[in-house]
């Protein structure tokens, strides 16, 4: 990874689990077992991407770190809410999620959905927090509608049911790209924007930065098809081989490893394209980029 990208990303983590520490309330505090589910599914877990891109594409437009932090954490709390209700027996039935038992079988199945719920709304509470920067207060509404587009029928939640839909059945590859930019691409490309929203990008760079989060959101998810069935449980923190176990369609079964590997660089220089054409100091979301192509996890 890119040094000056891994420094920034420490950096990023931290604060965002110190946040979270801080926005969900304590485990002591009544109901407790809701409080502990919410805490254990959400913070000192996974990469923070999406957090990464949040501040990332707010220090290109010139951003401090603290004007991105609700939006950062907004994401990270509704990546957390999806992944708690995807792992449930009526969705993908997933026992392992970043490294440890998933919310469900922490807890139990009733403590799971209701600590998703909880972490949604969080994340949009922490979005309309009170700010005393005028320019910031007349992006919250878009910054809400943005996150609000990302998590519904046409984001997160519809590309669950196509998912679902696809479970033992046979798939083209227009049907997985749609799928994958819903479930996964939606709230990818919502972070970048969140990001922009926060750093005051007017509409010109906000389209460009759509330009450069559509592809890199894809490729995230083609790379991740590739890892689920090449790599092990352990580097990945979840089931390995679970698509395939499934019967589930994806880029790598579909178009074979180098053909799907191809695709994601494919996305990946398209993505990085779209950027250098954005005229912003674009370095660590170029680095991001290339990190998602490269990753092993």
């Amino acid at each position: 990874m890119d040094h000056d990208l891994s420094a920034n990303w420490s950096r990023w983590r931290e604060r965002v689990d110190d946040q979270l520490n801080e926005l969900i309330p304590q485990a002591h505090i009544s109901p407790v077992t809701l409080h502990e589910a919410m805490r254990y599914a959400s913070i000192g877990a996974g990469k923070r991407y999406r957090a990464a891109l949040v501040y990332a594409t707010g220090q290109a437009l010139g951003a401090e770190d603290a004007q991105l932090d609700n939006a950062a954490c907004a994401v990270e709390l509704t990546h957390a809410f999806s992944l708690v209700h995807d792992d449930l027996p009526a969705m993908d039935d997933d026992d392992l999620r970043r490294g440890k038992p998933s919310c469900h079988r922490a807890f139990d199945e009733a403590t799971a959905i209701l600590a998703g719920d909880a972490l949604q709304t969080l994340a949009f509470e922490v979005l309309s927090a009170k700010n005393d920067n005028k320019r910031f207060i007349e992006n919250q509404l878009e910054m809400i509608r943005t996150l609000a587009i990302a998590t519904g029928s046409l984001g997160l939640a519809g590309g669950q049911v196509i998912d679902l839909s696809l479970v033992s059945q046979s798939a083209k590859t227009d049907t997985l790209k749609t799928m994958h930019q819903m479930k996964t691409g939606a709230l990818i490309e919502a972070s970048v924007q969140l990001g922009g929203l926060s750093a005051f990008a007017d509409s010109k760079q906000l389209e460009r930065l759509r330009h450069f989060s559509r592809p890199l959101g894809l490729a995230f998810q083609v790379v991740d098809d590739i890892l689920d069935g090449t790599a092990d449980t352990a580097t990945l923190g979840k089931p390995a081989g679970a698509d395939q176990e499934k019967m589930k369609p994806t880029y790598l079964s579909l178009m074979g490893e180098t053909a799907a590997r191809r695709y994601a660089k494919e996305l990946i220089d398209n993505a990085i394209q779209a950027l250098d054409e954005a005229n912003l100091e674009g370095r660590l979301l170029t680095a991001l980029a290339k990190f998602t192509l490269e990753r092993s996890f």
